[in-house]
């Protein structure tokens, strides 16, 4: 059963600073009823400031706007950053909730050791998203699967050109009002399995969600997409044989007697919050739950003899999202008919409906915001 608790401390006070320009009622309302991801943006945003002689301090909520920053700031040079992304989800009552967020701050606490940042506390991490999100509430979009994404992120602040961890850092959350993922139905995707480039390494970042990672993602998924494929599923870098992940989710695979598998965490494939509550799920329906290594000749050969009956992926932003289509250099196989899965599907189902508060919290996932 999960170890998820609500937070036993008291959240820290962020000072409220609105903006004097907020976006008109008219105009906000347009804007969240048919949302896009990551274009539209609330009018205000989190922040709280870190230095080396003072910690983290200046908790506030201000104004959404640009960032001015110096052209020595170290992140621009040495990419010193780490970020996050959670949703909030409106209920029937008219509450909001967010899903698992402990989970979300101690996965930035690992990302910030990884990447020789300050460590945030649990209390800040809530204390942001809840003072951003009780500011910003009229921003919350109702709808089939419409949530306000919630992106915290964190870098190196420092105006210095010297290799070694900043002395300075901002911690911020922003948030966009998203609508559903696959807008007119879940849709399979196709996927190239990529067997020349690699997203993370041993020893390398792989397991901390910071900006390399995906941008190391980029070329290849450019790639495929020229060649047709929706996404790019990468292969461990030192054997090239086994399954890691795609350039933003965690991928599975079912098998015909109900076995769920992914890949074992080896420190260079990220920790997903989906990834961790599938398996959950999975354990609570009576299925067979593997973490291990899963070279890719044993799904081709489960594709080909039909002992792989489903293969899915998972993320924050499309939740469960089933393949249809799997090629790779010179191999290509169509996954459960091109049709979404019967168990991808039952998981998304259970897994949305415990989001927006039509089933059963039965494992303590959801923390109410405002």
């Amino acid at each position: 059963m999960s170890t998820d608790t609500s937070p036993s401390t008291e959240l820290p006070t962020f000072e409220i600073r609105p903006t004097d320009t907020p976006t008109p009622d008219a105009e906000r309302d347009a804007l969240t009823a048919a949302p896009k991801f990551g274009t539209v943006f609330t009018d205000h945003m989190a922040r709280v400031s870190w230095s080396d002689g003072t910690g983290w301090h200046d908790r506030r909520v201000e104004r959404y706007g640009p960032l001015q920053l110096d052209p020595a700031t170290a992140v621009l040079h040495y990419g010193q950053e780490i970020f996050e992304g959670l949703k909030a989800y409106p209920h029937a009552d008219g509450s909001v909730w967010t899903f698992r967020p402990w989970a979300n701050a101690a996965r930035l606490a690992r990302s910030a050791h990884r990447l020789a940042l300050p460590v945030l506390s649990e209390a800040d991490f809530l204390g942001a998203i809840t003072a951003l999100v009780a500011t910003d509430r009229a921003w919350v979009p109702t709808g089939d699967e419409a949530s306000l994404y919630l992106r915290p992120f964190m870098y190196a602040s420092e105006a210095f050109l010297g290799v070694r961890p900043t002395l300075e850092a901002e911690f911020l959350v922003i948030a966009s009002p998203v609508g559903p993922y696959f807008a007119g139905g879940v849709k399979p995707v196709s996927i190239w399995v990529d067997d020349e480039f690699h997203r993370a390494g041993p020893g390398g970042t792989g397991d901390a969600k910071c900006g390399g990672n995906y941008a190391a993602s980029l070329l290849p998924q450019r790639q495929a997409a020229a060649q047709g494929y929706d996404q790019v599923c990468f292969l461990d870098a030192a054997t090239n044989t086994l399954l890691e992940e795609l350039g933003g989710m965690n991928v599975f695979v079912v098998r015909a007697d109900g076995t769920v598998a992914t890949p074992e965490l080896t420190g260079s494939i990220l920790e997903g919050v989906t990834r961790s509550s599938i398996l959950q799920l999975a354990r609570d329906a009576g299925h067979g739950v593997e973490e291990r290594r899963i070279p890719l000749a044993e799904v081709l050969t489960g594709l080909a003899d039909g002992s792989i009956t489903e293969v899915f992926a998972c993320g924050t932003a499309a939740v469960i999202t089933p393949i249809g289509r799997l090629a790779g250099r010179g191999w290509e196989h169509t996954v459960a008919d091109g049709e979404p899965g019967a168990l991808t599907s039952r998981l998304r189902t259970e897994l949305t409906d415990i989001q927006y508060g039509r089933a059963a919290d039965r494992h303590g996932w959801m923390h109410r915001l405002v």
